[in-house]
């Protein structure tokens, strides 16, 4: 999975999920693309299951890249724990995804072919997503 090899702080705040993003907002290496219509946090592991739903489905051809990174770290105490004694361990990394985010690129697969395995990832995530390409 995806995580931060080093990190200034091991625990991060919680923070509030909004506005639409202004950074990663077009395609930057490939021709097609996966792009967010909203917010929501997305982990290590869901990343992963896109990606790998992606090159099985286009069978290893072409270029992909991913274009969040799960560097935000979310703390869990175990169940039954009483009030108090402090933040838990980090338990996992995700990637704040916003509004008009892209999320995958790839390229050197045809458009059907792309928009495919965009689907199905999409179907992997839990944020709604649509298919760009490039103009």
């Amino acid at each position: 999975m995806l995580a931060p090899k080093k990190t200034k702080f091991r625990k991060s705040h919680k923070i509030a999920r909004g506005g639409k993003a202004s950074r990663r907002i077009s395609l930057g290496f490939g021709s097609y693309g996966l792009k967010s219509i909203e917010a929501c946090w997305v982990t290590s592991r869901q990343i992963e299951a896109a990606r790998r739903v992606i090159t099985r489905y286009v069978q290893r051809t072409g270029k992909l890249w991913i274009r969040i990174f799960p560097d935000k770290s979310v703390t869990a105490k175990g169940g039954e724990m009483p009030m108090g004694k402090g933040k838990g361990p980090v338990d996992h990394y995700v990637a704040i995804v916003k509004p008009g985010m892209i999320l995958f690129e790839i390229e050197g697969v045809t458009e059907v072919q792309a928009r495919e395995a965009m689907i199905l990832a999409a179907h992997k995530l839990p944020v709604k997503c649509t298919f760009v390409k490039k103009h």
